[in-house]
């Protein structure tokens, strides 16, 4: 349907050994370019990259739903100024997945919506400006402490540096939500309305850190310095500022600071069964299996199809035209 591109990684070398690899990172060395990696490192900085580009596109149809009810023009800019971001973030990380040999056309508007990787918490479809402002405030916040790591502790060059412009950006987007949160907070029944989206959104979040360490090793991530944090440990760093910041405004928050633990605890199963239809978590009952938050991961949620849809429609519309008008021109060749 769409044109073809030779995509085949550019490697002018012969790959390294993974021993060469750790040699070179042993000694404080950045991987600058795809000559300077094993399969293995080249797999894995694909795989994060993929996630995080994704991650980035996938809030731009998940914010502009929720913009729609902004209170004011002023409102309703700044979110698309946010999602702005989020395109150029997007962008970054396939330009660099280009480089490494991906397809970057065929990545975005060729895949089909389940195979697509990026938090669960987006395929849950934001339906007003509050529930913008709250994922603003704890969305943002983990996409700011999961890059932040990765900018803190990255072998990759290319994307340290690129890193530079989304990390301020994303305290942007992060302080947009906290900023509106403290308003509507003031607001007749503001706090109400923000206690319904944090009491769904917050579990979500702290979903979105993956499996817990007991169910998932780190040791090739770490090893070759994908990330600097296990996923715990990124999920404490993550509650270290939601927690106090939702204190502040008087909302009921379940998690708590436990001084004999020296860590954030939290005051729910996890995991839980999460009723996504009607934005709900079932926390009474037997506690569930991480099998089963995989299979519920692994099958998206309610809005996955629709925002890849309206991510992929204009360019299918434009590519399934040409084929047609392709295909017809052949058509009157054999006939004529």
């Amino acid at each position: 349907m769409t044109q073809q591109h030779d995509f085949t990684p550019r490697r002018t070398l012969a790959p390294l050994t993974e021993a060469e690899v750790r040699e070179r990172l042993g000694h404080g060395r950045m991987i600058e370019n795809i000559n300077q990696m094993d399969q293995t490192y080249l797999d894995g900085i694909k795989r994060i990259l993929t996630v995080s580009a994704d991650t980035e596109l996938i809030s731009a149809p998940a914010y502009y739903r929720a913009a729609q009810d902004a209170p004011s023009t002023n409102a309703y800019l700044s979110a698309l100024s946010i999602i702005q971001d989020e395109m150029a973030h997007a962008h970054i990380a396939y330009r660099m997945l280009e480089d490494l040999g991906v397809d970057k056309q065929k990545l975005v508007y060729e895949r089909r919506p389940e195979e697509f990787k990026y938090p669960y918490a987006f395929d849950v479809p934001l339906e007003s400006w509050v529930e913008l402002a709250v994922a603003n405030a704890l969305y943002d916040r983990a996409g700011y402490t999961l890059l932040s790591d990765v900018f803190e502790h990255t072998t990759y060059g290319p994307w340290h540096r690129a890193l530079v412009k989304v990390d301020k950006e994303e305290q942007f987007h992060l302080r947009h939500g906290e900023n509106w949160m403290k308003r509507i907070a003031k607001e007749e029944g503001g706090l109400a309305k923000l206690q319904r989206a944090v009491d769904w959104m917050f579990p979500l979040t702290v979903e979105w850190f993956g499996l817990p360490d007991s169910h998932k090793r780190h040791n090739i991530q770490i090893d070759y310095g994908f990330k600097g944090y296990t996923n715990d440990e990124l999920r404490q760093r993550w509650m270290s500022t939601a927690v106090p910041f939702l204190k502040s405004l008087d909302l009921d928050v379940p998690a708590y600071w436990d001084d004999a633990q020296q860590k954030y605890v939290l005051t729910f199963p996890f995991p839980s069964e999460f009723d996504a239809e009607n934005k709900r978590w079932v926390f009474e009952g037997k506690p569930i299996s991480w099998d089963r938050v995989m299979t519920r991961w692994k099958a998206r949620g309610p809005s996955n199809s629709q925002y890849v849809t309206e991510i992929q429609r204009g360019y299918k519309e434009l590519y399934g035209r040409q084929d047609e008008q392709i295909g017809e021109r052949r058509w009157a060749d054999i006939i004529n």
